[in-house]
């Protein structure tokens, strides 16, 4: 099972304190938060992507790739990006590029945002939500697989004769992450594809994740993947800890009162006891952790979101220490033991790769501009 976190980015005033970081600060802490992701032995960072105020990181991919070169063995994600506002196009060449610069150590999130006027930034309208999400992700899978793609839709102009580059490393492409919240119609996209379901499971009670993924499970299973319990899940979370509770539940309060999502609504315990919110000792992440395999089943990735609502970078940095020592650990071990044989892993570039017979040379020669084929076929 993969552990990891997850930022969306958001520079926010310190209630304790009364300062806001800087736009640079910010970036700055997102790689520290990485590198020390890694250094800790978690397995996955992950990033949003936004382009408004109080968020940062607009350009997931320059992000990635720089913690690419930082690091050795972290798997970079992101949490999510945008396929219904950027360019299918745009996104098979990025993600390809950040796939070789990276050795393989990328898969991504696809999901539609949250915030409503991204849409008209980008020329889209936001009405379209749902179709674009599915027509935008029919077409850069197939740019993922087809070497020469002929495609027209409703939400950009048409392709002829098109190859996408570079190809994706080895001949695999980047496993995709389907991210929601709320919409049934991303989970039956998820499952349609066979690809994974991301629950995001902060603002929510149990029985709503449970609803999503039962869904996705139940039509990961009716289009032939597998059974529904070897559905590929992943849920976010949040926590924040120290090894008294009552130390944890004094220090974070502030932040939960003025975090800019959930602050100035229900009280901290409301919270907690209503979503997958856990703020107390690690022994208590652990066991709530733990729990949510009751209502979704063996699942294969867990990211936290551990520096949200203008918490120091220093009290992240503590965070990741007590996540990496006291309660992966366990929670490795304890979902490993439960975890019946059949149901898979987490996929890697390496587990796709096997799965698809070995690397293939994906280099592909020149065209002709018009028959999207070699020169000397083309003659």
């Amino acid at each position: 099972m993969q552990f990891g976190v997850f930022t969306v980015g958001d520079v926010t005033v310190d209630p304790t304190t009364g300062r806001e970081p800087s736009e640079h600060e910010r970036i700055k802490a997102m790689v520290a938060i990485a590198v020390k992701a890694e250094e800790v032995g978690l397995d996955v960072f992950a990033t949003g992507e936004h382009h408004n105020p109080p968020f940062v990181p607009s350009s997931p991919t320059t992000m990635l790739g720089h913690i690419a070169a930082r690091t050795e063995r972290l798997l970079l994600s992101t949490a999510t990006t945008l396929i219904t506002t950027n360019d299918p196009v745009k996104i098979a060449e990025d993600y390809a590029m950040l796939q070789h610069l990276a050795d393989g150590r990328v898969d991504l999130m696809m999901g539609r945002g949250n915030t409503g006027p991204v849409y008209p930034w980008f020329g889209k309208d936001i009405r379209a939500g749902i179709p674009l999400a599915i027509e935008n992700y029919d077409l850069l899978h197939r740019l993922w697989r087809e070497d020469v793609v002929d495609w027209k839709g409703r939400h950009r102009t048409p392709l002829q004769s098109f190859t996408s580059t570079p190809r994706p490393l080895d001949g695999v492409p980047p496993f995709v992450w389907h991210g929601s919240i709320r919409s049934p119609e991303i989970a039956e996209q998820a499952a349609y594809y066979g690809d994974g379901f991301f629950a995001n499971h902060i603002f929510w009670p149990k029985e709503h994740t449970q609803r999503m993924v039962g869904l996705y499970r139940e039509r990961y299973a009716h289009y032939g993947h597998g059974s529904a319990d070897q559905a590929i899940v992943g849920l976010g979370g949040q926590v924040f800890m120290r090894r008294n509770s009552q130390d944890a539940v004094r220090e974070f309060r502030p932040y939960f009162d003025n975090a800019p999502v959930y602050g100035h609504g229900p009280s901290l315990e409301e919270f907690s006891r209503e979503t997958p919110l856990t703020v107390g000792s690690p022994q208590q992440v652990i066991d709530r952790t733990l729990g949510f395999r009751e209502y979704v089943g063996d699942y294969q990735r867990q990211l936290f979101l551990m520096d949200h609502a203008g918490l120091p970078l220093k009290t992240v940095l503590e965070q990741l220490d007590l996540l990496g020592e006291e309660v992966v650990p366990v929670l490795r071990k304890e979902f490993a033991a439960l975890r019946p044989a059949h149901v898979p892993e987490a996929p890697t570039h390496a587990s796709l790769v096997a799965a698809a017979g070995g690397a293939k040379d994906s280099t592909l020669h020149a065209v002709d501009d018009v028959t999207g084929k070699a020169p000397e076929v083309a003659r």
